[in-house]
């Protein structure tokens, strides 16, 4: 599997890496959440590994924002909270699995397999078509007129945000909360600059723009 393993523990998420590529994993260290979030939508991660005390934005929080992204990697938060009471707060954030360190690699390999199967095993007919656009959330995969559509994170979770109301204008406040989280500005350039991107991932040579701005309003995706 390729995973990403998100923790400000140096050292930790060194030595937890290396164990696990002992195990044929392929692994990515990002030591924060933006630095997390931006591997992300670089390339398709199969499950992450997620600490909780992480600078600035933390586990929990980047957790929420990549739910609320539609974001459906499977995510095992690792943490030295044992809590039960924090287990439960992650595991209604959206967490697969929740585990104490310091785990046992052999074990963590094991939930691993066990979080992604059941993502996979989840998403079979999880998908939704718009025209000739065919958006998958579970597997979170896009393709257009039979083309698979190479989207980034936020790209993925924008087309998914309109799939879901294709044939229906869905405001811009609406698409700010569900692809941003909820502390988005309504005034904001990042929605325009991100419907620009997905449009220009969409175009096919004599197929029209299937995404219909209603200026000050929203956008709607043609079924």
């Amino acid at each position: 599997m390729d995973l990403l393993v998100v923790d400000n523990d140096a050292g930790f998420a060194g030595k937890l890496a290396d164990d696990l590529r002992g195990l044929d994993h392929g692994v990515t260290i990002a030591a924060d959440a933006p630095a997390a979030l931006h591997s992300l939508d670089r390339q398709a991660h199969d499950a992450v590994i997620l600490g909780w005390a992480l600078p600035g934005l933390d586990g929990l929080a980047m957790l929420r924002q990549l739910r609320a992204q539609g974001m459906t990697v499977p995510v095992i938060l690792l943490s030295t909270r044992g809590r039960t009471i924090d287990k439960v707060e992650a595991l209604r954030a959206g967490a697969d699995d929740y585990m104490v360190r310091p785990a046992e690699t052999e074990e963590l390999d094991a939930r691993l397999l066990a979080v992604v199967r059941g993502r996979r095993w989840r998403s079979d007919g999880d998908t939704i078509r718009a025209g000739d656009i065919l958006v998958s959330p579970g597997r979170m995969q896009a393709w257009r007129d039979g083309v698979p559509l190479d989207l980034g994170v936020t790209e993925f979770g924008l087309l998914a945000a309109l799939a879901r109301d294709a044939g229906s204008v869905v405001t811009r406040i609406a698409l700010l909360r569900r692809v941003w989280g909820h502390d988005a500005a309504p005034a904001t350039n990042i929605l325009d600059a991100y419907v620009y991107r997905l449009r220009a991932r969409l175009a096919m040579p004599g197929r029209p723009d299937p995404i219909v701005t209603r200026r000050g309003i929203g956008y709607l995706l043609r079924t």
